[in-house]
């Protein structure tokens, strides 16, 4: 939760003090925006290098143990909590996708915002902010900085809230009491392949 806090208040600071450097660039020159444009481009091939680097790793290990949780119902719900039953190898993947399908949607929002609305201030925030987040989420911080999936890392990962760690329809459980009821509930248990 505090790495959450830290984390946010550094994109709020990046962001502020982009808004700021961005104030002072020329947009107008020709020279300029193809220049933001290409930083833009170049940021999102390094983040699309990081993700699939990543699978070929997740791949190559191709960790089998099986991983039991139990899903929250999507805020709002009357569903009971999900119990779920996949492997290591099938919850990293789908993280994966996870984050592939957050930044290409962040390009195509961000493609309509530039072409479209014609806005080009966005182009260096989106630049960075992407970039930094690529190198801070858990499947980077195992696979490509090393480090073990103890403590925070521990699969499986608290969903990452709404706006400032807020919203989302609950914790995801992992321990043996709430795995224990969700199976004498009935709730799931369908192994994911």
């Amino acid at each position: 939760m505090v790495q959450t806090l830290t984390d946010g208040r550094t994109n709020l600071v990046i962001i502020l003090g982009m808004m700021q450097v961005s104030k002072k660039i020329p947009f107008d020159d020709p020279q300029v925006l193809l220049g933001v444009r290409a930083l833009y481009v170049v940021t999102n091939v390094i983040i699309l290098g990081i993700y699939f680097y990543i699978q070929t790793k997740i791949n190559a290990k191709k960790d089998l143990t099986t991983l039991k949780y139990v899903e929250p119902p999507p805020m709002g719900s009357q569903e009971e909590p999900k119990l779920v039953t996949t492997t290591v190898h099938s919850y990293d993947m789908s993280q994966l996708r996870g984050m592939y399908k957050s930044q290409l949607m962040g390009v195509a929002m961000m493609a309509f915002m530039h072409l479209y609305m014609k806005y080009t201030n966005p182009l260096l925030i989106q630049s960075i902010i992407p970039l930094k987040g690529a190198f801070e989420g858990n499947l980077s911080k195992i696979y490509l900085l090393g480090q073990p999936a103890v403590g925070d890392l521990k699969r499986p990962w608290k969903a990452a809230g709404g706006m400032m760690g807020m919203g989302g329809g609950g914790e995801v459980k992992s321990d043996r009491k709430s795995i224990e009821q969700a199976e004498k509930a009935g709730s799931g248990g369908v192994k994911e392949e």
